[in-house]
């Protein structure tokens, strides 16, 4: 679980101008003590990440289907560098593709969340997720328990 006193910082990876305005808006509607950066594709991403003066987030939102680099080539970017052992990874999509989802959980991500779209919906994802214990979380990681489902 993030310490409640420090400030959580979430990354959102996504090229959908409206998914990423409605995050935030919940995100703001939740009242939690957190910073938002978000980035339109996955190379521009990267860059943030790769860059050594950048803190690094507490959670990561992935869309998948992004320009540039997609979500699952960040995915693998990212579980392959002991850098970023820490970063909880969401991934938050459109898709619920049997082989997203199975590409998802063999590349590394904590959890895979299908875009909700009821505005309540995606509330609770937020909260539920970034309140998360990750440590719990991950030691437990199985199939079954990979994909949030409301």
């Amino acid at each position: 679980m993030i310490n409640k006193i420090d400030r959580i910082h979430i990354l959102i990876a996504d090229d959908d101008d409206e998914d990423i305005q409605l995050f935030n808006e919940a995100l703001d509607e939740l009242k939690m003590d957190s910073k938002l950066t978000s980035f339109k594709d996955g190379k521009v991403l990267m860059d943030y990440l790769e860059n050594l003066e950048n803190k690094l987030p507490n959670i990561l939102f992935l869309d998948l289907n992004m320009p540039c680099k997609t979500g699952h080539e960040c995915l693998r970017e990212i579980r392959s560098n002991s850098r970023f052992i820490d970063v909880s990874i969401a991934i938050y999509s459109t898709s619920s593709s049997d082989k997203d989802i199975e590409d998802s959980f063999v590349q590394g991500a904590n959890i895979y969340i299908k875009k909700p779209n009821d505005f309540s919906k995606l509330k609770k994802v937020i909260k539920d997720v970034v309140n998360m214990d990750w440590q719990y979380q991950s030691s437990g990681l199985s199939k079954e328990t990979f994909f949030y489902s409301l």
